[in-house]
């Protein structure tokens, strides 16, 4: 009978990085600095968006969810890896792998969502920059980021409780270092037809639909552009899209290479060193890119930290 001869499994052992052991405390350090600088670099956005009332505007409304976007989702991964890293016994129980999984999904679709709200922004801002206000309310603003939640929530939940009604065998060896639902599945031992067919469907949903939307915005943006006739309008408009085009780069890009082009040989080694570029890499570089490319960022910095001395001298 189905079923009979199995174990139950209670925890799932992560196999973690592919590092040898004489460099670990070396990578540690490496992996501990970059997550401080994620979280930081992340907070920072997150407090400066909301203490200067120039930026309370639809742009930064999304940045700041995409900077708490950034934050949750190197959380999800990155204190765990690091806590395994030391230990013995790199292992994460059942229930805690699951919501390891939900959390990474949900704040993986909400970034995904995210982008293509922004990319919405910036396409009204220069191709209607008349009616820019009255198109980006603040209800529809609102609508938008609510919207993303909502489905993200639906679609993460979705893929969890497909996941918990699979049965695993004795096998719980994970060769990751974290809970990747591909992974899982390919140590089910019932059947997982429904599980990959909803992985296809809601992937093209989840992911593809939202780039070819960024993609389309950036098309018309960029024909908008060519049609302005002064250098300068055209400077000011690709210095306003760079550092959204350079998060989009960077998270499309390995999500693409990692999930649409993949490799037979090492395929183990280069999806845990993709999953670290947008799992690790990419959250801690946002805000560096939204910072140092935007000047209305800078601007606010030296308003607070000006504010701030001023306060201080007085």
């Amino acid at each position: 009978m189905p079923g009979e001869n199995q174990t139950i499994i209670s925890e799932f052992l992560l196999l973690g990085l592919p590092i040898e052991p004489e460099q670990q405390n070396l990578f540690y350090a490496m992996f501990l600095v970059m997550y401080l600088t994620t979280v930081l670099g992340n907070l920072t956005i997150i407090i400066i968006i909301r203490l200067d009332s120039h930026l309370h505007t639809p742009m930064y409304l999304f940045l700041s969810n995409l900077s708490f976007s950034d934050f949750c989702f190197s959380s999800v991964t990155m204190p765990k890896l690091l806590q395994n890293m030391q230990s013995q016994m790199p292992s994460i129980p059942y229930g805690g792998c699951l919501t390891q999984m939900y959390f990474f999904l949900f704040f993986g679709d909400l970034e995904s969502f995210l982008l293509v709200a922004m990319a919405y922004d910036r396409y009204v801002a220069i191709c209607f920059p008349l009616h820019y206000t009255t198109i980006m309310s603040p209800q529809l603003c609102l609508s938008l980021v609510a919207l993303s939640w909502v489905l993200t929530t639906f679609h993460a939940m979705l893929h969890t409780l497909l996941m918990a009604r699979l049965s695993f065998c004795a096998d719980n060896v994970i060769p990751h270092f974290f809970c990747d639902m591909s992974a899982l599945l390919k140590l089910a031992c019932s059947d997982t037809q429904v599980n990959e067919l909803v992985i296809f469907v809601m992937g093209g949903l989840i992911l593809v639909i939202p780039f070819l939307l960024i993609i389309m915005s950036y098309v018309r943006i960029v024909s908008s552009i060519l049609k302005v006739p002064s250098a300068r309008g055209i400077r000011k408009a690709f210095s306003t899209c760079g550092s959204h085009l350079s998060v989009v780069s960077l998270f499309y890009g390995t999500v693409i290479g990692l999930y649409l082009c993949p490799s037979a040989d090492n395929s183990t080694i280069k999806d845990t060193v993709m999953a670290m570029m947008y799992t690790v890499v990419t959250p801690m570089l946002n805000p560096f890119i939204y910072s140092l490319r935007n000047r209305d960022m800078k601007g606010a910095m030296r308003r607070i930290f000006c504010k701030r001395k001023s306060l201080s001298v007085s």
